[in-house]
């Protein structure tokens, strides 16, 4: 297969898993679908993916390395978070595991677009938006318009996504980060349809919505309003997307790992728990 390379690392290139792979999240099929995710890089033939991340700011140095360590617990190889230069010594000094890259500047504009692209050439999938503060539209929307890697868009770079192809991506929206779809679509289920993205809304019960379908996630607890649980949420997405899942596929197992990663932390730590208790469970969920 052809290789391709960045700060020389090879890179082979990936076979997706058929569509629909793990797809049936209920309770009684979780087991399988959990020795599937145990195994998927020997279903595919291949490693267990390379996540790139856009994310942070000065107002929210942490968001990066939640992102990269819940990926690189949900089996990644390799993760590498490009971030401001402000920011570098604080997103670098979390975890030795977590590759990191940074930009000139606070924010995320047009002139860090270019290293994002060759990031991506390294890449399986793609995280952007979590934490990233006062970014430019125009090199957000450049970014997810043009790289070929499947993306999680999170947070502050949902709304500009909106005016380019999403269709291959996956939005995790909370709060009112949905507003503006639904001001411009009417509903989810009419977004997901007109544009092929798949969306997991996270709430009080979480739903993936794809297809112009809803599905409800049977897994959580109360505990996952704690910050940092929508930056986990899009690490293990985008780290089952670089493992060679579907984007459908991704989102319902994510949402699912996340929630029974959650439930395992509450247990332990009761209503004080945070996303770094609920990140480390997520290979206990996984196995």
């Amino acid at each position: 297969m052809a290789t391709r390379e960045f700060v020389g690392i090879p890179v082979q290139t990936r076979t997706r898993l058929p569509k629909g792979y793990l797809a049936g999240l209920s309770t009684c099929r979780m087991s399988r679908l959990q020795r599937t995710l145990s195994n998927i890089s020997e279903e595919t033939g291949t490693d267990n993916g390379r996540v790139g991340i856009v994310a942070g700011a000065t107002e929210y140095p942490n968001q990066p390395a939640l992102v990269g360590r819940a990926a690189l617990r949900s089996g990644s190889d390799h993760v590498r978070a490009f971030v401001p230069d402000p920011i570098y010594e604080i997103v670098a000094s979390h975890d030795p595991n977590l590759l990191v890259d940074r930009y000139a500047g606070e924010q995320f504009e047009q002139t860090a677009v270019e290293r994002t692209r060759e990031m991506c050439e390294w890449a399986d999938a793609l995280v952007v938006g979590p934490g990233l503060v006062d970014a430019e539209p125009v090199a957000v929307r450049e970014v997810i318009d043009t790289v070929d890697i499947p993306i999680v868009v999170d947070a502050l770079a949902i709304e500009p996504a909106l005016e380019v192809d999403l269709s291959n991506s996956i939005l995790t929206p909370s709060g009112s980060e949905d507003d503006p779809i639904r001001e411009e679509y009417g509903s989810l289920e009419a977004f997901s349809t007109e544009t092929g993205a798949v969306l997991t809304l996270t709430g009080d019960t979480d739903e993936i919505v794809a297809n112009g379908d809803r599905i409800r996630n049977e897994t959580g607890t109360s505990a996952l309003t704690v910050a940092g649980t929508g930056d986990t949420l899009a690490g293990i997405t985008a780290s089952l997307l670089g493992q060679g899942a579907d984007r459908s596929d991704a989102a319902e197992l994510g949402a699912w790992v996340l929630g029974k990663s959650g439930e395992l932390a509450t247990a332990e730590y009761g209503p004080g728990v945070l996303a770094t208790d609920v990140i480390d469970r997520i290979p206990d969920t996984i196995r």
